[in-house]
């Protein structure tokens, strides 16, 4: 099992996934592949802190043999968990809309999140990215986002969830998970989500066309 962080020590995530260590203590001993995802979750974090429009300036943390994100507070215990702390960050902006108005979007959202961490960050082997990306697509069949026709906190971690392997998918497959790419298309140009995140290419006139 990967050693844990000290008390006290503390992850921050700069642009472009580079990490420096916040504390003087020694860099403890994480498996390259773990590090990286451990990087990346930290580094959705500050990018929907900066899509928030807040200040920054928290400290993240890892937790455990899955590297769980990890906020850590000045007053009382710490947040744990990528949908915990993402929520707390959008309550803390006041945009609470992006968890859902209604009781139904609220629970389509939840659901969504549950989804990305679970299945999403579980998601291991090109068989686990051909189920997600086959149940997004038929979810997305008559849908403009996860949640129906408003834009959440799910479209917005989905997007950083997936973004790596939209950008590994060749044209073709772009093609089979249409409704998926067009999805994608259209959150990566929603304001300020894609923020130094490459941009991924679709050929237009296949997303807007009813063909498959």
């Amino acid at each position: 099992m990967a050693a844990a962080l000290p008390a006290g020590a503390s992850w921050r995530c700069r642009p472009m996934g580079r990490a420096v260590v916040a504390a003087s203590f020694p860099v403890p001993r994480v498996p390259p592949r773990k590090m990286a995802a451990a990087v990346r979750g930290a580094e959705e974090l500050e990018l929907l802190e900066r899509l928030l429009g807040l200040p920054g300036g928290n400290k993240y943390g890892v937790q455990g043999e899955r590297k769980v994100p990890v906020l850590q507070t000045n007053n009382g215990p710490g947040l744990t968990g990528l949908m915990t702390i993402a929520a707390h960050l959008v309550r803390q902006a006041s945009k609470e809309q992006l968890l859902g108005s209604t009781a139904e979007e609220k629970a389509v959202v939840q659901q969504w999140l549950e989804y990305r961490v679970t299945r999403v960050n579980g998601g291991s082997s090109k068989e686990d990215t051909r189920t997600i990306l086959k149940d997004l697509n038929m979810h997305l069949e008559d849908k403009v986002y996860l949640a129906g026709n408003i834009f959440t906190l799910a479209d917005i971690l989905m997007y950083y969830g997936l973004h790596q392997i939209m950008v590994d998918l060749t044209v073709q497959e772009k093609e089979k998970y249409l409704n998926v790419s067009r999805w994608f298309n259209h959150i990566q140009h929603y304001p300020g989500v894609r923020q130094h995140l490459s941009n991924v290419v679709f050929i237009k006139n296949r997303l807007y066309t009813n063909a498959h």
